[in-house]
């Protein structure tokens, strides 16, 4: 007969893998932005087998007309085939069809709060290092997809929602919790969506999470601020063409209105009541050495340390791209593709995380307060809740990682992931009773 305390170690031994599978099947399939086709219908199945009360996706997970930087038809088709090559269930793919990815699941035990966690899924459009000792290269879980990968962590941070999910469900939980699993945040191009959709409105508490950010494996941060408000734009400068040698009097510059642009965009005045960000990340135009061009771009961002010091510093931008193009004879069309404000951890949750932590086996050191010093879309879901009176905080999971983020060689340390499911499932039970 085996001992009590055997059978339990091998159930948690096998929950572990279970869980390593999970994460590792979504590390073999990363999927940008509105292109999570893959990753959401293996989510889905996960929420099948543990068997939540509710579980919506396609366009009952969001809110349709609020989607940013969702890409055209043939790169969503040719994602979308992508996954039903690699398995995906046909019919849930069919209600993601269009980029309406991602999925919240509901699980109802009784009277009591809504409890929200937010976890993130997509990936990043980067190549992953193909070094012999990068692990995911070592032990056959790679990204198969070229020029993609999962470079910050949300394939981990999935498998934790659906840990927390099942962790959940086994306890004594009273209340409803709503997981979220969001598309688009690399792109900061989901979180409006999720937090405008109908499924925020009765949520009184809300957890989102993140492991690394430079915090190692056994470190669990109970609230992270210093969120930088964020905006990304494409602005398309159009002119007039010309041949350069023959009549370079009669074009009109659309490269020459773009360059100007860029230099006094990061002219911009810095603001006395806080931090502001500006950045030309991706400029581009012409078609030959011997054309005046005719077409230029610039992507870029701004960030502030508010939503007000973003405001101040986006109409500042559109100030200087349109009196850029002016000056050139060009016009210029400026669109935004992804933006998200600021937010603050409530103290009361940020409390709980921290004491449940402090009794959480695998946690070595708990951290009350950091600067993530960042911009992240969660921060739409937290103030959507703050703003009907509830609560949220944003928690860190510490995980070792060889490579910073968003670099070829990140990776996260797998035995951080339980460690983070113990801690937001006993967060969340633990603020369901106490009702903060």
């Amino acid at each position: 007969m085996v001992p009590a305390f055997l059978r339990l170690h091998m159930s948690q031994q096998a929950e572990r893998d279970r869980l390593v599978e999970i994460r590792r099947d979504l590390h073999r399939h990363p999927e940008p932005a509105w292109r999570e086709f893959y990753t959401t219908a293996r989510i889905v199945e996960e929420l099948e087998r543990i068997g939540v009360d509710d579980v919506y996706v396609g366009p009952d997970a969001i809110a349709e007309d609020e989607r940013m930087a969702v890409p055209d038809d043939d790169e969503l088709d040719e994602w979308y085939e992508q996954a039903r090559e690699a398995g995906a269930d046909p019919e849930t793919l069919a209600k993601l069809d269009g980029g309406y990815t991602g999925a919240v699941a509901v699980l109802e035990r009784g009277e009591g709060p809504t409890v929200g966690l937010r976890v993130d899924i997509d990936g990043l459009l980067r190549a992953e290092s193909t070094d012999d000792d990068h692990v995911p290269v070592a032990d056959g879980f790679r990204s198969e997809h070229d020029g993609a990968m999962h470079a910050c962590g949300h394939d981990a941070h999935a498998t934790i929602g659906l840990g927390v999910l099942e962790a959940v469900k086994d306890s004594d939980f009273e209340g409803t919790l709503k997981v979220f699993f969001q598309p688009g945040e690399e792109m900061i191009a989901g979180g409006k969506s999720m937090a405008e959709s109908d499924h925020l409105a009765d949520v009184d508490y809300l957890l989102a999470a993140h492991v690394g950010l430079d915090h190692p494996t056994g470190e669990i941060v109970a609230g992270l601020d210093g969120f930088l408000a964020v905006s990304h734009f494409r602005a398309e400068f159009e002119g007039v063409p010309a041949h350069a040698g023959g009549e370079p009097n009669a074009g009109e510059n659309a490269v020459q209105a773009m360059a100007t642009a860029v230099q006094n965009l990061y002219a911009i005045p810095r603001h006395e009541d806080g931090a502001t960000r500006v950045n030309a990340g991706q400029v581009g135009g012409g078609t030959a050495t011997n054309i005046i061009p005719e077409e230029a771009y610039i992507e870029g961002e701004v960030r502030g340390e508010t939503t007000e010091l973003k405001d101040y510093m986006k109409e500042r931008a559109q100030r200087v791209l349109e009196s850029a193009a002016e000056m050139h004879g060009c016009e210029v069309d400026v669109t935004t593709n992804g933006e998200a404000p600021s937010a603050e951890s409530d103290d009361e949750l940020v409390g709980i995380v921290a004491d449940v932590a402090g009794g959480t086996g695998g946690v070595e050191n708990v951290v009350e307060r950091d600067e993530l010093g960042g911009s992240e879309d969660a921060t739409y879901l937290m103030r959507a809740v703050q703003r009907n009176g509830g609560k949220a905080a944003y928690v860190g999971v510490g995980t070792d990682h060889p490579g910073g983020h968003h670099t070829a060689t990140f990776d996260v340390d797998e035995e951080s992931i339980p460690v983070g499911i113990d801690v937001l499932a006993g967060a969340i039970r633990d603020i369901a009773s106490k009702r903060p």
